[in-house]
């Protein structure tokens, strides 16, 4: 099966609003309801509501099988990690003109990372004893 694909703000859209404590089967059913309001005042949300729309078993997969994303900015990448794993520039990796290292993320972790990140990132993984994996993710147009 091929991944879903979903575009960088509608992936940024969605782990803000997953980031607020919303669940995926609060998410589906505010949508099938068209209560959008509820998520947040603030966010605008047209893009999922046509996604929703336009394929709900589609939309459904997204929520709970997961998604690449088309295309992933340096800066996508950044936001992408803050929201859907809680990791900070300087404080969980440092941060390169062409990626990142030395991120610590467990197997599950790096299995959804490895699902989101769209082709242009190289994702290589450091081995060491422990069960979290130091992880650098480069360009891979600089390689």
């Amino acid at each position: 099966m091929e991944n879903n694909k979903l575009s960088m703000m509608d992936a940024i859209l969605l782990e803000t609003i997953r980031n607020k404590g919303i669940s995926n089967d609060e998410i589906l059913q505010k949508l099938e309801e068209k209560e959008t309001h509820l998520f947040d005042r603030n966010t605008e949300v047209t893009s999922l509501i046509s996604l929703y729309e336009e394929d709900k078993s589609k939309f459904a997969s997204i929520i709970h099988d997961g998604y690449t994303v088309k295309f992933v900015t340096r800066n996508g990448l950044i936001n992408l990690l803050k929201l859907k794993f809680n990791k900070i520039a300087e404080r969980d990796y440092q941060l390169l003109e062409n990626g990142i290292k030395q991120l610590q993320m467990d197997e599950q972790q790096l299995a959804s990372l490895k699902q989101l990140l769209s082709i242009n990132w190289v994702i290589q993984e450091e081995t060491n004893e422990s069960s979290l994996k130091f992880i650098h993710i480069i360009s891979a147009a600089t390689i």
